[in-house]
């Protein structure tokens, strides 16, 4: 009887131990402004669930994404590596390669290494398999399970783009083998009309010259062409619900364990085709409708982890891969119907942009049982969550690893207001973010694009910003600040030059 006391007594303290880690979730939007919440003073929509995070927790109102595109900020996410140093890290296709490095250490990997169970569920748009040519009707390797997810449950790119389905682990969800699925992006495949020959059987028209005219799924024109696998295609309508379920069933299965999630949303990304539920909600068009969505979806998790008795301990972020767009393929009346809301709030510029719109995110950290509720101007970006999580559970990163993320453990739990010392963030050309100072390298590319309605921020001259006193970058401090300018190119050249050659290897 002993005996047996003493053995419960340590599976009890071992549980104990065990459960001092805390969960920690990782909620990523899509395409969502600095602006779309009512937390960061959006007026005309309301995010309750959302806003509850943020007063109970952290608001940074300086955090970044590396960059103003999907994938590339994904991939510094995942490797903390800086995704202008490798090549092949733009917005990818449907059919990609993986890019993120199976040998290396990684966001989930550091996680594994402290026993915690890892899952990605959600958007992925990393790549998969060794190839562009793959059989969609086999397992697919290596995918995110070889970056170190235990579980995965994705679609392969983006909702707008082909294959149009949903993947666990290796395999396509509800594969038929009686109906082969084929992918390609460069010309037509299989029997399915596509946007361009048949517009009538539409029921979102697509954009003039952005490429979401190719095969129709679900009354929608994508990018690429698909043939097959018609049982395995997605109902747009309910992406969402597929996800929260999802997630849902892995907080329930690990609550008793230590848990690592990766939840990337699809929201507010197009095409916007939120659940018949939040149609017309906001008032403010598919958009809205969309974020709505969003943040049901945040209020959802929630009440998962409240009734799985494991919120006090469960360190939940909330942030966005870039910034926002409006026209970006599909005509949903995004811009006539925006009724004075400011996706980008303060900011300049958008999705696809250098200037502040970009890359500044939304970006909230609830943890009851560590971090005070406050706000927070500290310097911080998403590619240092890698080496900030390997701090808190004590872990190690070879040498060559993670180069260029950074220990900001301290300003993520309030208690640094500072954050980094600089940070380089990418749209169409390179900008670099020191203390007050913003500086935009000279570039090539056109300062408006036309395609999209934002400014791009590039320019054949340097832009110098002081951002305390102008944060929506209206005034050109160059030429005033030569000497500021000179600094910055050439702090900007010295962090270019470091770990070139460790990124070369990857």
């Amino acid at each position: 009887m002993r005996t047996h006391f003493i053995f419960l007594s340590i599976l009890l303290c071992l549980n104990a131990l065990a459960q001092r880690k805390p969960n920690v979730i990782l909620i990523y939007a899509d395409d969502l402004g600095y602006g779309d919440l009512s937390c960061y003073g959006a007026e005309k929509i309301k995010t309750p669930n959302i806003d509850k995070l943020a007063s109970t927790g952290l608001r940074l109102t300086n955090g970044h994404a590396t960059s103003a595109t999907c994938t590339p900020s994904r991939y510094a996410l995942m490797t903390g590596v800086y995704p202008w140093r490798k090549k092949g890290t733009s917005i990818l296709p449907g059919d990609a390669a993986l890019i993120v490095p199976t040998d290396r250490t990684t966001l989930p990997k550091v996680f594994k290494q402290a026993g915690y169970k890892t899952a990605v569920i959600g958007k992925w748009h990393l790549g998969l398999g060794e190839t562009l040519e793959k059989d969609w009707n086999k397992e697919i390797k290596p995918g995110p399970n070889e970056t170190g997810f235990d579980y995965a449950f994705i679609f392969p790119a983006t909702a707008d783009r082909v294959p149009t389905v949903f993947m666990q682990d290796h395999q396509v969800v509800a594969l038929d083998h009686n109906d082969p699925i084929a992918v390609d992006y460069k010309k037509k495949i299989g029997d399915d009309p596509t946007g361009e020959s048949h517009p009538e059987l539409l029921k979102m028209k697509s954009s003039p010259g952005q490429g979401h005219n190719n095969t129709i799924v679900n009354g929608i024109g994508r990018i690429g062409y698909m043939a097959g696998g018609h049982l395995a295609r997605w109902v747009d309508e309910e992406i969402s619900y597929t996800f929260l379920d999802q997630a849902s069933h892995f907080i329930e299965a690990n609550k008793k364990d230590p848990f690592f999630l990766f939840f990337a949303t699809t929201e507010p990304h197009v095409p916007r085709m939120p659940a018949t539920v939040f149609k017309g909600k906001s008032g403010l068009g598919p958009r809205g409708d969309a974020i709505l969505q969003l943040d049901w979806t945040v209020g959802e998790i929630m009440k998962r982890l409240e009734a799985a008795g494991i919120a006090d301990n469960t360190l939940l972020i909330f942030t966005s891969d870039n910034g926002p767009v409006l026209d970006d393929g599909y005509q949903d009346d995004a811009v006539a119907l925006l009724q004075g809301h400011t996706p980008w709030g303060p900011l300049r510029g958008g999705k696809y942009s250098a200037f502040e719109a970009g890359t500044r995110m939304p970006f909230i950290i609830n943890w009851p049982k560590k971090i005070k509720p406050g706000v927070s101007d500290a310097l911080v970006s998403q590619i240092d969550f890698l080496r900030s999580f390997s701090t808190m559970l004590s872990g190690r990163i070879p040498d060559m690893d993670a180069s260029d993320s950074e220990n900001m453990l301290n300003a993520f739990l309030g208690k640094d207001k500072r954050g980094r010392a600089s940070l380089v963030v990418q749209g169409g050309a390179l900008a670099l973010l020191h203390g007050d100072w913003k500086y935009i390298s000279p570039s090539e590319g056109a300062a408006y694009s036309k395609l999209v309605g934002i400014e791009t921020g590039n320019l054949r001259r340097p832009q110098l910003y002081n951002l305390r006193d102008d944060i929506a970058e209206q005034h050109n401090l160059a030429d005033q600040y030569p000497e500021r300018v000179k600094e910055m190119e050439a702090l900007l050249e010295k962090i270019k030059l470091e770990n070139t050659h460790n990124a070369q290897l990857r």
